[in-house]
């Protein structure tokens, strides 16, 4: 997939998860009761980020993130500063 923007010096451009739609132990959950993930999968990293490539699945700040919808896809533009983790694959 490639990706129209490119993020400035240690920003992140990344798309969300997809939220959980059904709880561990078998409900499904209607939307209005489905948190808003906070995890995001890497589509474009800045030239300053050193700890973040593309392709990594990083946790990040809930309210650290700027939402632009593009060609329908929604990104989320990220400060390197604001991601809390990368999860291990």
């Amino acid at each position: 997939m490639s990706v129209a923007l490119k993020p400035l010096a240690a920003g992140i451009v990344a798309v969300r998860v997809a939220a959980e739609t059904k709880t561990a132990s078998g409900l499904y959950l209607p939307d209005g009761a489905k948190e808003k993930p906070i995890v995001a999968e890497v589509k474009s990293v800045g030239k300053d980020v050193k700890e973040v490539k593309v392709g990594d699945k990083v946790v990040y700040k809930e309210y650290a993130a700027t939402e632009l919808k593009t060609g329908g896809v929604e990104y989320l533009i990220i400060k390197e500063e604001d991601v809390l983790a990368v999860l291990a694959k």
